[in-house]
């Protein structure tokens, strides 16, 4: 048990509360505590009868059984896999600026998940922070099942195809990577590469609530070709996004 709880206290501190989050609300589901019915995305519950809860719960729980358990283990390790490395790697020492974009990730998946009629969230907020990896470190060689061995960039699309075959649905899983998409593309892409306007911008109670830490080390990734000369250019006019140095492709 001490070696399990030393584990558990060496995962980031944002990722740790989501996975455990995850683990708890389906075995508080499965324990029969608390009824799945209160825990799913109804847009009538939600809307009509003001249960402001379920974006939450839905996000966080995932019904497990004989026919859904090994997709959820599998989703299960995505995100404690992904999520440290993204806060840990090119968000190390600016929990503030990773929140965000969860915070991001998961308000376009509820609003989608609104308007589709979507009862379970967790898979598509995984896929959209597996995506985001997949982007900053799109030239990386990873290794798959059966070792398959492919450019991080394909990632999430292998494992569309891999959650259809042992789940029979790739909503999720193409949801969660055209959010994922769309944050990569507006903090990333479009403001770095194209030079366009800066959408998205960390709101100062988030770095107020988690502050920047400093001297951390980074190494899963690395924002397009340009970020470096872009954060030279925030720096030098007072902004508040600092990629700084080091996010070099194969540090780790």
């Amino acid at each position: 048990m001490s070696d399990l709880g030393d584990w558990f206290r060496s995962i980031p501190l944002i990722t740790r509360y989501w996975f455990a989050g995850s683990i708890a609300l389906p075995l508080v589901g499965k324990l029969g505590l608390v009824s799945p019915v209160y825990l799913f995305l109804w847009p009538d519950a939600f809307l009509g009868r003001f249960q402001i809860w379920r974006p939450i719960t839905a996000t966080f729980y995932f019904p497990v059984g004989p026919g859904t358990g090994f997709l959820y283990l599998v989703n299960l390790y995505f995100l404690y896999q992904y999520s440290s490395r993204l806060e840990t790697g090119a968000f190390d020492g600016r929990p503030a600026d990773y929140m965000f974009m969860l915070l991001f990730n998961w308000i376009c998946i509820v609003i989608t998940g609104l308007a589709m009629d979507m009862q379970l969230l967790m898979i598509p907020l995984i896929m959209s922070v597996l995506y985001v990896w997949a982007q900053l470190n799109r030239d990386m060689i990873v290794s798959f099942w059966f070792g398959t061995r492919f450019k991080a960039c394909y990632l999430p699309w292998v494992i569309l195809g891999f959650n259809y075959i042992i789940g029979g649905s790739i909503i999720n899983e193409l949801i969660g990577n055209l959010v994922g998409h769309l944050y990569f593309f507006l903090m990333f892409k479009y403001p770095m590469d194209l030079g366009g306007r800066n959408f998205l911008s960390t709101p100062q109670f988030l770095y107020r609530w988690l502050p920047n830490r400093r001297g951390g080390v980074s190494g899963f990734g690395v924002p397009p070709a340009s970020a470096r000369r872009a954060a030279e250019e925030q720096q030098q006019g007072g902004r508040r996004h600092n990629w700084g140095q080091g996010f070099r492709l194969g540090d780790q």
